[in-house]
């Protein structure tokens, strides 16, 4: 703690003071010396009274809490930023996630920040379940004396948009809390959404916390504090890597596009964990671009502004703006140019309008809709171009400056027409050996291998979602792990799309993967994937999970993750003995343990 002495040498202690003050103070915690100067600062502005009442005393500045409920990275980059801010304002803060904090804490709370993405179908992040559960019981506290804020992320394509954060504000003010500023929900392109709600907040919010003398005193952070160092490439900075290699993995008569890229990483400093995800900056298709504008009638070579920058409407469309998927935003704005009933029920319909940004892309909706804009006001409608997140098939342990990644092509008809999707268009149709690549680092703490590496694990990765369990295999095979490693992987067919078919091969060969279990749906007649060969083998998956086991599940979030966790709740209910209620606390139970992890999409 820095003081600034004052002028006047009759103020000063003397060294039998000062040093029966230093005795006196010596265990005093950051908080307790903070009450303590507020006291000390109110006794002389008292004028040396000898009035003890502490009720006269002027408070001093109190503490601001920031939760966050992180599933990707997102809400934790958000949060890290907002309790930077907060800090620059001179308020104390303390950064914690949800998972690491004990919920009985929040009945000692004065000020808290609430910032949380939703998974899933509207579930807590895997951070935040144990508060969230914890909000809704009856052990939660009357909050009466907390005002707080609250922050949503998420994807206004999905039907539960925000619903964590929307569950984290309700349960809040039911307990008696106060809101200082209305709920914002933010969707995929949230920077100023951000930044603005930020700013409205932290003003508050500093009303009450600010230290008049921040510029002087820096009181150290609370030991909740889960600091983070920064990597000089983020996001916002990525690196600029080249693509060592960008190889087809999948048969000829595939009916899939399954593309096996690495990178390379080298001069760069990213490191990264198994379990992460490697961001890419995509660009977009310049044939789009030009289809695009000669619908609308629009020349690329035009100017427009997009965040005080001038550029090319071409540069705008290609590095930018989000012109392959249709986000909710730009069909809603879109209905001012095109006049169209049809078009403005399906806006007014959640349902429909679900359906119909999940199967239709920009150009559908300005084929399918016409009408007259500028080239600016173009650009104006159109969200901007967003990182996409990719989990990562290697091991740093194995590969060292090097990335690697399994991309499949989404690519799909629309009314006739072939559509194929930004960043795995990009990566796969656009993208070869020696070109450059923008990416960055997103750390997913909640994709983690076991801390123990005698812990036994189950994967369930179908197509695509095996990547992040080659990463395993290639960890626990580097550093000598002896727990044991139990795959499933599922596809289409044997011949054509089993993926890494020769390193699993080899690695059951070793020893390494204990058990393989594999599901080609379309080898016979009836139809048979993951879940089904898990609910085979239910009484072993069971009996390893009573001895232990994490349990990871990665890919598709929509329709295979939520069969395999129905799959699960049967193999508990049957070979655990318990009813449907107690399985799914059985498994909820595992969730908030880190014991069952999903990187689902």
């Amino acid at each position: 703690m820095l003081v600034k002495a004052p002028n006047d040498t009759s103020a000063s202690l003397s060294q039998d003071e000062l040093q029966r003050l230093k005795n006196a103070t010596a265990q005093y915690s950051p908080l307790q010396l903070a009450w303590a100067s507020g006291y000390l600062a109110a006794k002389s502005e008292q004028g040396g009274s000898n009035d003890n009442s502490i009720g006269s005393v002027a408070k001093p500045a109190g503490k601001l809490t920031i939760l966050f409920g992180s599933q990707t990275g997102n809400a934790k980059a958000v949060a890290q930023k907002v309790a930077a801010d907060a800090s620059s304002r001179g308020i104390k803060a303390d950064l914690v996630n949800m998972a690491d904090y004990k919920p009985k804490s929040l009945k000692s709370e004065t000020h808290l920040i609430v910032i949380t993405s939703t998974n899933g179908e509207g579930e807590p992040p895997d951070d935040a379940l144990a508060l969230h559960e914890f909000l809704g019981s009856k052990r939660a506290p009357k909050l009466a004396s907390l005002q707080y804020s609250v922050l949503a992320l998420g994807d206004s394509s999905y039907e539960f948009f925000c619903q964590t954060g929307k569950d984290f504000d309700q349960k809040l003010s039911a307990l008696g809390a106060k809101a200082v500023i209305e709920r914002i929900d933010c969707d995929v392109d949230y920077q100023q959404q951000v930044a603005n709600w930020q700013q409205k907040s932290l003003d508050l919010f500093a009303e009450d916390l600010s230290s008049p003398s921040a510029d002087v005193v820096q009181l150290p952070l609370d030991g909740q504090l889960n600091s983070t160092s920064v990597s000089e490439y983020s996001k916002e900075k990525p690196f600029l890597a080249t693509v060592l290699e960008n190889q087809k993995i999948t048969g000829r008569d595939s009916n899939k596009v399954v593309h096996h890229v690495e990178i390379d990483l080298t001069d760069s400093g990213l490191t990264y964990q198994v379990g992460d995800a490697l961001g890419i900056w995509p660009k977009n298709d310049n044939g789009l671009a030009q289809a695009l504008a000669t619908l609308l009638s629009l020349d690329l070579q035009a100017q427009v502004e997009l965040a005080g920058e001038k550029l090319s409407l071409t540069q705008a469309l290609v590095e930018k703006l989000e012109i392959t998927a249709l986000a909710k935003q730009t069909l809603q704005a879109w209905l001012a140019h095109a006049n169209s009933e049809e078009l403005n029920a399906i806006s007014n319909d959640g349902d429909t309008l679900r359906q119909y940004l999940n199967r239709y892309q920009l150009i559908d909706l300005l084929t399918q809709y016409p009408g007259k804009v500028s080239e600016q006001a173009f650009v104006d409608l159109l969200p901007a171009l967003t990182p996409r997140l990719y989990s990562i098939a290697s091991s740093q342990q194995e590969v060292e400056e090097e990335v690697h990644l399994t991309v499949g092509l989404l690519n799909f008809e629309s009314d006739g027409e072939a559509r194929t999707g930004c960043a795995s268009g990009y990566l796969i149709e656009r993208l070869n050996a020696d070109d450059e690549i923008d990416v960055f680092i997103e750390h997913n703490n909640n994709f983690r291998l076991p801390d123990n590496t005698d812990t036994p694990i189950i994967m369930v990765g179908p197509g695509t979602g095996v990547a992040p369990f080659r990463a395993f295999m290639q960890e626990r095979e580097a550093t000598g792990a002896e727990g044991e490693n139990w795959l499933f992987f599922g596809d289409q067919t044997f011949t054509q799309d089993f993926l890494y078919q020769v390193e699993w091969q080899g690695y059951v060969k070793s020893g390494l993967l204990t058990k393989l279990d594999v599901a080609f749906s379309r080898d016979q007649v009836e139809k048979v994937y993951v879940q089904h060969k898990l609910k085979q083998q239910g009484e072993q998956v069971f009996a390893w999970l009573e001895k232990g086991a994490h349990f990871y599940v990665c890919g598709d979030m929509s329709k295979m993750a939520k069969d395999v966790h129905q799959a699960l709740v049967e193999i508990i209910i049957e070979h655990g003995g318990k009813s449907e209620q107690q399985a799914e606390d059985y498994l909820k139970q595992l969730r908030i343990n880190k014991r069952y992890q999903k990187d689902v999409y």
